[in-house]
C-alpha cells in the first residue's frame, strides 16, 4: 500500500467500526494528527499509529464512541498492514512531540 493510503485506512477503519459518518470520521483523524502535529497527506503508518493509541482514544469519547479502545487496536492492526516509507520520523519522535 502507498503511505498516503495510511489516512485512508484508518479513516475506512474509523467509519465501519464506530458507525461515524464519513466526513465526521475524516474530521477526528485530522484532529488527532492535528494534535500531534501531522498531516493526512504525509503521515506515514507508524506515525498515525502511535497517534491511534495516544490520542485518538480520547476523541472518540467525546464523540460518543463506545470502546474506543477496542475501535484503535483495529485500526493500528490495519495499519501495520500498510508499508512506510523508511524515510519517515519514527514512531519515538512521535511520542516525544506529542509529550509522551
Amino acid at each position: 500500500m502507498a503511505n498516503a493510503s495510511a489516512f485512508e485506512c484508518a479513516c475506512e477503519v474509523l467509519e465501519h467500526d464506530t458507525g461515524l459518518e464519513r466526513l465526521a470520521a475524516r474530521g477526528t483523524v485530522r484532529i488527532a494528527l492535528k494534535e500531534a502535529g501531522l498531516d493526512a497527506q504525509s503521515v506515514q503508518a507508524t506515525q498515525l499509529a502511535v497517534v491511534v493509541q495516544r490520542v485518538l482514544p480520547e476523541l472518540l469519547r467525546a464523540r460518543g464512541v463506545e470502546a474506543p479502545e477496542v475501535v484503535c487496536a483495529a485500526i493500528r492492526e490495519r495499519l501495520a498492514k500498510v508499508k512506510d516509507d523508511l524515510t519517515a520520523e519514527s514512531p519515538d519522535a512521535v511520542f516525544r512531540r506529542i509529550g509522551g
